[in-house]
């Protein structure tokens, strides 16, 4: 690995060599970087300098510039409850709340009784509580908080699991209390500290010596780790998941190599180790593709042999599985292109999973962009590092996400139809869309938040806000805010659009507008246009002004408001525009090739 500004930092990580090299490593990538940093404050319980280095790190690793503020030492209540110059002035837009078992100061003695404990493990809950509120009262910030590892001692033995007054059961019970709140609130996310430590190993994860000597509530060794997963959260919280994966076949998928040993000589099911092992594999991918991670192909093989690996009587995985079927005999980063290409989605969306080291050199060299994991030759190994990457976060899981295969399905669909007309209005005037518009509404809030934070291309100015500042949005007198749903005869896209503006003077100031990939060139947004307009005219303003923040994301729409009609005001060197429109008396609607439904 190679320290300049192209630096990879890759899941196995090799945490030896980071420790030695993650201040040059940090030095380096924040130099290549000029965007506006990203604001993460981290109030700690114990020491964080070292938890702050590396969530920096693999931040910046991920193309995220980021400024950080830690607590002092072991004030995380206090900053956030009391009076904090510092923090206001910071204003994180993200939260880290960095408290572990060493946090825990009352345990159960062991005489309590339930009510004892259940007094203590509400005054603790409370405690946090008071926390969490003060921060959401303050701050327009997503948070995130650790729950808590098991302890370091068990006094009781094996029973301290199942004892009223064990600690392990203790600690367990605040566990559940904290990812109720979680389940609760779109902006406060769990951190799952307790998974973390237990997959890295109680017994290294506890160093006694290292927390005497500097209050690190963990082992050294174990900071990469936790930085690693604490910014794959951050990176979900700002919309850079992972939406897709794409799966080489042979001895990926399952043993052996279709073309030659036939359907009946793959390894799948369970006559044996290994074919348990690639069964394993499937069901791991069959659930991701269940919360709404898209499944491709890109394999080096015959189509028919190809497809016919998915008809064996153990397969999980079926055809109608995979959004995209590339089974050929081209290089698989030209075949990786066109899959982005047809799911209209970004390469840096996709994971590329093979078994064959050259090919993984080949994509990552040439696709710089699409993340691809090292999973080796060991398929029992495959699933730890895609498990492990943390390439596929979640904020929150909604319908929409869970349905998102089957909206890209229904894309298929209306691509194949597409083809059957010669003229293209006669074309989308055969979906019978009808659009859904309407001020933001508590039902929507999930879905309208994970639009806002993940949506690149069609993005006027790419401003991320947070579920508190989204629902502030919709209470707020001095704010428009809309959003859309898109439905055709193929089926519902869910919510695809979204309009926030400021109000002030008879002036409405876009501050932002996106829309979904999924209905590019189906005129939603002529619809969301024509909805602001009316809106706007019913609250007296007279003129819009909408702004462009070019990214590197976004040029498709450099054009998009002077084909409304606006007219450019200013523009700078950077290619930052600002944009007019006065709404006439006698605005007329325009014709669409879709039905507008208001609520």
């Amino acid at each position: 690995m190679t320290e300049t500004t192209n630096v990879r930092i890759a899941y196995p990580l090799d945490v030896a060599w980071l420790q030695r090299r993650q201040k040059k490593l940090r030095r380096t990538l924040k130099a290549s970087l000029t965007a506006p940093p990203l604001r993460v404050a981290i109030l700690g319980g114990s020491t964080t300098s070292e938890v702050a280095n590396y969530i920096e790190l693999f931040l910046l690793n991920m193309g995220v510039n980021v400024e950080i503020y830690q607590s002092d030492y072991n004030q995380f209540y206090q900053e956030s409850v009391f009076d904090n110059d510092a923090l206001d002035a910071f204003d994180p837009q993200v939260i880290y709340l960095h408290t572990t078992c060493v946090n825990l100061t009352t345990w159960p003695a062991p005489t309590d009784n339930n009510v004892d404990v259940s007094d203590k493990v509400a005054d603790t809950y409370d405690y946090f509580h008071t926390v969490w509120q003060a921060l959401h009262r303050k701050y327009q910030a997503t948070i995130i908080q650790n729950n808590f590892e098991l302890p370091f001692s068990r006094p009781m033995g094996n029973i301290d699991a199942s004892a009223t007054a064990g600690k392990t059961r203790f600690t367990n019970a605040l566990n559940t209390k904290f990812a109720e709140y979680a389940e609760q609130r779109a902006n406060f996310i769990l951190h799952d500290l307790n998974y973390l430590s237990a997959w890295f190993g109680l017994e290294r994860w506890f160093n006694k010596t290292q927390w005497y000597a500097y209050k690190y509530a963990m082992s050294s060794d174990a900071f990469p780790e936790l930085g690693h997963s604490v910014a794959n959260q951050i990176l979900a919280v700002l919309g850079l998941s992972k939406k897709a994966i794409v799966c080489d076949l042979d001895n990926t998928l399952w043993g052996g190599v279709i073309g030659d040993d036939g359907l009946s000589g793959i390894q799948i099911g369970h006559e044996s180790a290994e074919a348990e092992a690639y069964t394993e594999l499937q069901q791991y991918l069959k659930a991701l593709h269940q919360r709404g991670v898209l499944l491709t192909v890109c394999s080096k093989n015959d189509i028919e042999n190809a497809k016919q690996g998915f008809s064996h009587p153990d397969s999980i995985l079926m055809l109608s599985d995979f959004s995209e079927f590339k089974a050929n005999w081209e290089n698989k980063d030209q075949n990786i292109e066109q899959i982005a290409e047809s799911l209209n989605i970004g390469l840096d969306s996709l994971v590329f999973l093979d078994d064959n080291a050259s090919e993984r050199e080949l994509v990552a060299s040439n696709l710089s962009s699409v993340a691809v994991p090292n999973i080796g030759q060991d398929v029992t190994q495959y699933i730890t590092a895609l498990d492990k990457a943390g390439l596929f976060e979640l904020v929150s899981l909604n319908p929409e996400d869970v349905s998102r295969a089957a909206m890209y399905a229904h894309n298929q669909e209306r691509q194949q139809l597409q083809r059957e007309f010669a003229n293209y209005d006669d074309y989308l005037k055969s979906l019978d869309m009808m659009a859904m518009i309407a001020p933001f509404d508590d039902v929507s809030l999930s879905r309208i938040t994970q639009l806002t934070n993940k949506t690149n291309q069609f993005n006027l100015t790419t401003q991320r806000y947070s579920a508190q500042e989204i629902s502030s949005f919709m209470h707020s007198p001095q704010h428009l805010s809309l959003y859309g749903r898109l439905k055709d005869k193929f089926g519902d896209n869910g919510i695809v659009s979204v309009i926030v503006g400021t109000e002030h003077e008879h002036t409405l100031t876009i501050d932002l507008w996106l829309m979904s990939c999924r209905v590019f060139k189906r005129k939603m947004e002529m619809a969301m246009f024509s909805e602001l307009v009316r809106h706007a005219k019913a609250r007296n303003v007279s003129k819009l002004v909408g702004q462009y923040v070019p990214s590197k994301k976004n040029g498709l729409v450099s054009g998009h408001y002077a084909s409304l009609g606006f007219q450019c005001l200013s523009e700078n060197e950077e290619g930052s525009s600002q944009w007019e429109y006065v709404i006439d008396e006698h605005h007329a609607e325009p014709d669409l090739p879709l039905m507008i439904m208001r609520q």
